[in-house]
């Protein structure tokens, strides 16, 4: 998730035809609405330069305004410094205007999720206070006063990852927990979201690991149409069937694993890498899956390009076992987000470069720079580039890499942080973990 504007149209339409044609050949007719700018806009609140990396993991909004979640202690807007703790939120529209919602969590808040009126917000990290009450890695809490609602159970045994609620009212919870809320089931939970306690929509009884991960669901993304979820993390079974790195549930009267698979996602990569695929989205119509992927490089081939190790990859979402539609590979650099649009597919991490299937820590022959994000035609998977074919449309300080992406009808949030001091997007300063691009 992050933040852009400026010269829009002269930016996306004033665009050689070769470059369109090499580039953006299956965008649709009404392509005059998007993509998004490759400048961001002005004025969004940014991490400020406390003289340590912080973080920005996740932004999400609810009823016009935008929250963000992370690792960050001061939130920076013009010449304004806000004290906020791993919380905050601002105006989802120009002039961003911080609000005075300040839940003051003591330690990371990885995800948030909201109540269907927006009254409530739903947080999960590694934490064990929220406004001064003593809560642990999960917690309820007023979205106008930041106060925990203590009848909703507020106890996980490990790390929450991942939260998201369904339209039929199930709070979906990831993370490395082994219980939550007094419930034993572990990693993946669905909660009632008055009372926290497990409500029984999952029984997934998930496990195994593979490198040197520990067992977990990391990140999830339900379809435009609510009917799905797709989750990732480290495991090897999900509700008893063979699953790797990424699963896809049916949110029907129970929450059951579909028979979307592939054996791509049975191959490993440098096992000292956690887990491989850290984020998937949905194309607008469905019917197809993207990922991104860390992983460096093949564990069995050495350092070059296979499998879906560093990648940006799109598979259809046909309900059997698929194979990839296209890969994309960075060259041994890391992916952590993705979010799509009709038009193009946005990927983000600290990634240098794309199409570097030749290359490995460095630019291989055929590499397109394409530093920290990059857009891509969502049939063929080639990179969206600037009029001369030379670079990727988008930049951004790579830093430690673009940790979340969001396509809001307004355009695309992108989440990150302020490692070494970076606070480029769009070749534009000041947007230190976040950044909006928007469409024109």
């Amino acid at each position: 998730m992050k933040v852009f504007q400026q010269g829009l149209k002269a930016r996306i339409f004033l665009v050689s035809a070769a470059a369109l044609a090499g580039t953006w050949s299956a965008l649709p007719a009404h392509a005059q609405t998007g993509p998004v700018s490759a400048t961001p806009a002005a004025g969004t609140p940014q991490l400020a330069s406390t003289g340590t990396t912080e973080q920005v993991r996740q932004l999400a909004p609810c009823g016009g305004t935008m929250y963000a979640v992370g690792t960050f202690t001061e939130i920076k807007q013009g010449s304004t410094t806000y004290a906020r703790n791993n919380a905050f939120s601002f105006s989802q529209t120009a002039p961003f205007k911080v609000t005075s919602w300040n839940p003051n969590v003591n330690g990371i808040v990885n995800s948030i999720a909201f109540s269907p009126d927006c009254s409530e917000a739903y947080l999960g990290g590694a934490f064990t206070s929220v406004n001064g009450t003593s809560v642990h890695n999960i917690a309820e809490v007023s979205t106008s006063t930041g106060a925990v609602n203590t009848a909703f159970g507020h106890s996980a045994g490990g790390e929450v990852e991942t939260l998201a609620m369904t339209s039929s009212g199930h709070l979906l919870t990831g993370g490395y927990f082994t219980s939550i809320n007094g419930s034993s089931n572990r990693y993946f939970v669905s909660l009632n979201p008055t009372t926290g306690k497990d409500d029984g929509y999952l029984e997934l009884n998930i496990s195994g690991n593979y490198g040197s991960g520990a067992t977990t669901v990391f990140n999830q993304q339900i379809s435009p149409d609510g009917a799905l979820d797709l989750a990732e993390g480290t495991f090897t079974t999900v509700g008893g069937q063979p699953r790797q790195q990424i699963f896809m549930l049916s949110l029907g009267t129970s929450g059951t694993v579909t028979a979307w698979t592939s054996p791509e996602f049975d191959q490993a990569c440098v096992h000292n890498e956690a887990f491989y695929v850290r984020a998937a989205s949905w194309s607008s119509d469905q019917s197809t899956v993207f990922i991104g992927t860390t992983g460096f490089h093949l564990a069995s081939t050495g350092p070059k390009a296979g499998g879906l190790c560093d990648a940006a990859a799109a598979f259809p979402s046909t309900l059997g076992s698929v194979s990839h539609l296209w890969i994309n590979y960075t060259g041994c650099d890391s992916l952590y987000s993705t979010a799509a649009d009709p038009f193009l597919a946005y990927f983000g991490g600290h990634e240098r470069w794309a199409d570097n299937q030749n290359g490995c820590d460095n630019p291989g022959s055929g590499s397109i720079p394409a530093p920290g994000m990059g857009g891509f035609n969502e049939s063929t998977g080639a990179l969206f580039t600037n009029s001369q074919g030379t670079a990727g449309f988008y930049t951004r300080a790579r830093g430690l890499g673009a940790d979340d992406m969001l396509i809001t009808s307004a355009g695309l949030w992108i989440a990150s942080d302020n490692m070494n001091n970076s606070s480029q997007c769009g070749g534009v300063s000041g947007h230190a973990g976040i950044c909006f691009l928007p469409y024109g």
